[in-house]
């Protein structure tokens, strides 16, 4: 069974997410597939929701302890629960706070347990440590593939 894996921008213009929607579900397929996410808001919980939409099954690597308290918005937190629960599959890791470093780690193990990872990147370096572009390069290193969707030319 094919599984891919998510990372990318929280915050993105309309045309992104329209064509992640479109890619992703190209990518994806007919089941059976796994997606694996961190449930992050933005990319992660959008990917998230095409793969319970189309019949995958999610699998999800919590990055900390109290990674609730990460959410700036109710709105995202809720979606993070409603996902969560509909999870085949829930790992998380051993870390008591959110924290860059378990961010870090989050996107790693999406990369060691996908066949693919996806990134909604605008190709422009992290922001912070454990970012898109920290899990692109390690996924690079490990040798497995990296789809980028990201119009040319869209600015974040």
């Amino acid at each position: 069974m094919r599984t891919i894996g998510i990372s990318g921008h929280q915050k993105a213009p309309g045309v992104v997410w329209r064509l992640m929607e479109s890619r992703v579900t190209h990518l994806l397929g007919s089941p059976p597939f796994r997606g694996v996410s961190s449930l992050a808001a933005g990319a992660d919980q959008a990917f998230a929701d095409l793969v319970v939409r189309l019949g995958g099954e999610l699998l999800v690597v919590v990055p900390s302890e109290n990674y609730r308290a990460s959410f700036e918005r109710p709105t995202d937190r809720s979606h993070f629960e409603a996902l969560l629960n509909q999870a085949l599959s829930t790992e998380q890791l051993d870390y008591a706070e959110p924290s860059e470093d378990a961010f870090l780690a989050a996107g790693r193990r999406v990369v060691d347990l996908s066949d693919l990872l996806v990134a909604v990147w605008d190709g422009l370096p992290a922001q912070g440590k454990g970012g898109t572009a920290d899990v692109v390069a390690y996924a690079r290193q490990q040798g497995k593939p990296v789809e980028v969707i990201w119009p040319a030319g869209v600015k974040r």
